[in-house]
């Protein structure tokens, strides 16, 4: 029969009440590179382990031994006669009889080690790329959501902005403020489908083509059609949800006309506090052939104006949803203060989800100047 205390895969050393090694098995001896005449009633086990390991099995192991009768995995360094170290994990137990004291099986973790090594490598690694991607989020997510809205004459326009999770993936969520001619701009705010480079991608086609069709397209809802035409022909799969509003100057405040492509309808809040909803209903672009878009036109004088996006609403809680009702309520009571009524919206809903957004939140406040009629 086979010994198969010779044979066994690990180290297997018996040590007698003297304190001198009774038996060792063949991998112990190819741990320690020795023979069996240089271990077998010449060396303690103490012998061939390194000087902070005897220093250890003299104050712990033989203490824990007697008194627990017994040590579990243990990390310690063997010594081979050229001083190489071999890391192992040391289990014993002790016996009676025979003039035995305790056994010993080694483990060899050379391999663990450099697996641990290569472990911490690709950790480190996998941290660093985490961190250059975090980076280069935020960088990409800046250009497509302005640090703050350009100023323009009596006009008050604000704007907040919340990524979802740690910021790390870069979402479809944009807003843009820009000007087409004297007393003449546009708002935008839209939420492209998905996340990711992709979605950045389409993000940034959407924003700059609406830029480009604005100068020669006045009407949004003949703009958002156009638009929907250029997605199509560009063959992406995401599509985009949008409010768009061109703004012109008069002498009591400005005209709005606006349009929505699948997005919320603005709320307009009023002096008094009331809240209403202005916009109808749209597809989105890029996702269905010959979407209709409708234009709505509205006098701005002492109210504001609120675009939000869809992670304010379906902004999770324990219980329920952030909410329409909700949004309205709050709107209702915040002041007439667009950056009041941006970063209080956004905040709020990152509230509601226990800190940490679920999905990208983005919020554009504007309202007319008081004194425009004394110009």
């Amino acid at each position: 029969m086979t010994d198969l205390f010779e044979s066994a895969p690990c180290g297997y050393v018996l040590v007698g009440d003297d304190g001198l090694i009774v038996r060792a098995n063949a991998e112990f001896r190819r741990l320690v590179d020795r023979e069996d005449h240089e271990l077998v009633g010449t060396a303690t086990l103490e012998s061939l382990l390194s000087t902070g390991g005897r220093i250890y099995a003299e104050t712990h192991l033989r203490p824990m031994l007697q008194h627990d009768g017994w040590v579990r995995e243990v990390a310690l360094d063997l010594v081979r006669p050229d001083g190489t170290r071999v890391p192992v994990l040391f289990n014993a137990d002790t016996m009676t009889g025979e003039g035995l004291a305790f056994r010993v099986v080694v483990v060899e973790t050379r391999e663990r080690h450099r697996y641990e090594q290569d472990l911490l490598v690709a950790t480190q690694r996998a941290e660093r790329s985490s961190r250059e991607a975090h980076a280069l989020a935020n960088a990409l997510q800046q250009t497509l959501i302005p640090p703050a809205p350009p100023e323009i004459p009596f006009l008050q326009v604000a704007a907040a902005y919340r990524p979802a999770g740690d910021g790390s993936v870069v979402g479809g969520d944009f807003y843009d403020v820009f000007q087409v001619g004297a007393d003449d701009w546009w708002i935008v705010l839209g939420d492209v489908s998905g996340k990711g480079i992709r979605a950045a991608t389409v993000t940034t086609f959407v924003r700059y083509t609406v830029r480009a069709l604005a100068f020669d397209h006045p009407d949004p809802a003949d703009l958002l059609g156009h638009l929907d035409r250029a997605m199509h022909l560009d063959g992406t799969e995401h599509y985009c949800t949008l409010v768009l509003a061109r703004l012109n100057r008069i002498e009591t405040g400005w005209t709005v006309c606006l349009a929505l492509a699948g997005h919320p309808p603005a709320l307009v809040r009023g002096a008094d506090g009331s809240v209403a909803p202005l916009g109808t209903l749209g597809m989105p672009v890029g996702l269905m052939e010959d979407p209709v878009f409708t234009t709505v036109h509205h006098d701005l004088r002492d109210e504001s104006i609120t675009f939000y996006t869809d992670g304010v609403t379906e902004a999770g809680g324990r219980s329920d949803l952030f909410g329409e009702t909700r949004l309205r309520q709050l709107l209702s009571e915040l002041p007439h203060d667009p950056a009041v009524i941006a970063e209080q919206l956004a905040h709020e809903a990152v509230r509601h989800q226990g800190g940490l957004a679920a999905d990208d939140i983005a919020v554009v406040s504007f309202a007319a100047v008081q004194g425009l009629e004394d110009v």
